[in-house]
């Protein structure tokens, strides 16, 4: 697999078709999970108005009228010209928010989350170490593996949704790359309510490293192991503030 194939795995992933019902509150969704997943950064550009509408299974009046939206928000610019397009201009900040979360929803839906979590990007980690990776696929996982090891508190939970969607990639299926996506968000919604400990992010680092580490060297079961022990402590941490 290419690095350009790797790259479209986690936008296939989340630019997938929305729901009639919604299309243009779940365009502005799923172009949104794009920018704070850090699939296209701030200053790259989005996929173009004829593309998203095809991914999306929605109008171009309908994406049209979401990118206008998420422009006059601030998080997109349009540019004109031979090179321009619609660029990332900043990622949504989310308002820190410390327990009771959410008016006293946590319970069934933070438990929910979390194994949703558990099931998927466990299984998304042995799976990839299981298979024979080639030279692209492991560069990919190693350049994710190094930004999040070099990432400002700042952008670190965007770097560590780019590593964890990288190893989702590695296992071969788009339908995992989307669950884990999935679970990404909602467990970023979480986390974005607690605060970010700098010794966490030292700790998560090593076991990134450690899992990173089983996948490159073919162990599905040091990959199993060590990821859930990677979930398990950002599971304790979650309930320690919002249960």
């Amino acid at each position: 697999m290419s690095r350009t194939e790797l790259a479209a795995t986690a936008t296939d992933a989340l630019l997938r078709p929305v729901r009639e019902g919604n299309a243009f509150e779940e365009t502005i969704e799923r172009v949104l999970s794009v920018i704070k997943l850090g699939v296209v950064v701030v200053g790259d550009r989005l996929p173009p108005e004829r593309e998203l509408a095809q991914r999306l299974g929605v109008s171009r009046v309908t994406v049209r009228e979401a990118v206008r939206e998420l422009q006059d928000a601030g998080f997109v610019e349009s540019r004109r010209g031979r090179y321009g397009g619609t660029f990332v201009r900043a990622v949504p900040v989310p308002r820190r928010r410390h327990a009771p979360l959410l008016g006293g929803t946590c319970g069934d839906e933070l438990d929910d989350a979390l194994v949703f979590r558990h099931v998927v990007e466990v299984g998304a980690a042995e799976r990839a170490a299981s298979r024979d990776l080639d030279a692209a696929e492991v560069a990919h996982l190693e350049q994710a593996l190094a930004q999040t090891a070099s990432a400002r508190p700042r952008d670190y939970r965007r770097a560590d949704s780019r590593l964890h969607l990288a190893i989702a990639e590695l296992s071969g299926s788009t339908s995992v790359t989307a669950a884990v996506a999935d679970a990404r968000m909602r467990v970023n919604a979480l986390l974005d309510a607690i605060p970010l400990l700098r010794q966490n992010i030292v700790h998560s680092n090593d076991q990134h490293a450690a899992v990173v580490r089983a996948i490159l060297g073919g162990c599905p079961a040091d990959a199993r192991q060590v990821m859930t022990e990677h979930v398990e402590g950002t599971s304790a941490l979650l309930r320690a503030f919002l249960a």
